[in-house]
């Protein structure tokens, strides 16, 4: 649907609180309106996180198996800065560790590095009471009914624990996360190759809020292609993989349409986390590699 073409919406809107901010609730009628005036838009976003955040296409079908996904909730305007004040402080975390060192970072280490960074600044009072009502709140509010994998805003990754792949700048757990990757690579060849992998609480948070900015402060659309904090099977195992020279479409369903997918799904080892039809109210995501 065209811009010129948005209808004005004019559904009653319900307000719900969590720690001190208002979100407001639209119907999935207006949800989808939302998406197309504004969901493709990828402005204020650094540009190491637009390709993790790009969804599989709005269409595609979610079979939700608690029925129809509740009404979506929305950020206020006032809530909606706060947003974009951590989203921002956080990127500015990542360029001042590196993308890499960012990825497996724990939130008090993030939170030391904004401290004693006087280019960043400590996150305040309230930046730090709406990330942990963000991280706590239950997220299938938004219709995501994925497992909450992380349950502590401390959760730590090991450096020991994880290897970084060459090239990528991304780490794999060892042992069981590299060698499926590994044997991946064996099996399908050079075309195919790592885009993600372990991601701790700040990396997740981050692509979370920045994919809730693309969707104009809607956390359930966001939760559709985006895990929150907590909930991403990249914290304990999981990776993404990509073809190539595909670049940002890597992370949309032109990946299903790939040699590399198709090879991929031959595989007698590997498993895709979020299948089409799946009942966690996630978009299929052809490029997740199920490993835990």
């Amino acid at each position: 649907m065209e811009r010129r073409e948005f209808l004005t919406l004019n559904a009653t809107l319900a307000a719900v609180f969590i720690g001190g901010y208002t979100l407001k609730r639209y119907t999935r009628t207006e949800l989808l309106r939302l998406h197309e005036l504004g969901c493709e838009t990828y402005e204020h976003l650094e540009e190491e996180a637009i390709g993790e955040i790009r969804q599989a296409d709005i269409k595609d079908h979610l079979d939700i198996e608690n029925g129809a996904p509740p009404e979506p909730i929305i950020a206020s305007n006032e809530e909606l800065s706060t947003l974009k004040a951590v989203q921002g402080k956080l990127a500015a975390v990542s360029r001042y560790v590196g993308q890499g060192n960012f990825n497996i970072i724990s939130f008090d280490r993030a939170r030391n590095v904004a401290s004693s960074a006087a280019s960043i600044g400590a996150f305040t009072d309230e930046q730090i009471v709406y990330i942990e009502a963000l991280f706590h709140r239950d997220a299938r509010e938004y219709g995501f009914y994925g497992e909450k994998v992380s349950s502590e805003l401390t959760f730590t990754i090991d450096p020991k624990d994880v290897v970084k792949i060459p090239g990528s700048g991304h780490y794999l757990y060892r042992e069981q996360s590299v060698d499926v990757f590994n044997k991946v690579k064996k099996d399908i060849g050079e075309t195919i190759f790592l885009t993600s992998g372990v991601r701790g609480v700040p990396k997740q948070m981050y692509l979370f809020l920045s994919k809730t900015i693309v969707c104009n402060g809607n956390y359930s659309e966001a939760s559709r292609s985006l895990a929150p904090a907590g909930y991403s099977y990249h914290a304990i195992g999981d990776f993404d993989v990509g073809k190539v020279g595909l670049g940002e479409r890597n992370f949309t369903q032109d990946f299903a349409a790939t040699r590399e997918y198709e090879m991929l799904m031959q595989l007698g080892y590997i498993a895709i986390r979020y299948p089409r039809g799946n009942p966690f109210g996630v978009y299929f995501e052809p490029w997740h590699v199920e490993v835990v």
